[in-house]
Formats: structure tokens, sequence, C-alpha cells
């Protein structure tokens, strides 16, 4: 049996929430389970969007890169 262990070098992850505090704390939280797997946050892009009832939503893309050389 052969067992091998592939890098994965690059991971982009969606994140949305009804507030700015909930999102950045629930990117912050992913940021430390990616640093288990060695990926460092490469870029982030965000937006907000109010709808037709006044209510906010806020949205992230973050890309990690692996944090090796």
């Amino acid at each position: 049996m052969k067992f091998q262990l592939d890098l994965i070098e690059d991971k982009v992850e969606f994140y949305e929430a009804l507030d700015i505090k909930t999102l950045e704390k629930n990117i912050n939280q992913q940021i430390e389970v990616n640093k288990a797997i060695l990926l460092k946050v490469h870029s982030v892009s965000h937006q907000m969007h109010v709808d037709d009832n006044g209510r906010t939503y806020y949205s992230a893309v973050v890309h990690y890169k692996t944090s090796r050389g």
C-alpha cells in the first residue's frame, strides 16, 4: 500500500455575515485553521450589499497560499 501526501498550495474560501464584526470573526477563526495546514492569507476581497428592506449583508473572499518557501 502506497501512502502519499499532497500539499495544498492554493485555497479560496467564501464568507458571509449580517454584520462586519461577525464576518471578521469568522475569517479570523478560519485563518487559524488554515495556519495548521501551512496556508497564509494571500489576498482578501470584500463587499457590502443593502437589500430593498435596508438590511446589510457582508461577504468576503479570502485566497490562501502555501506559507513554505
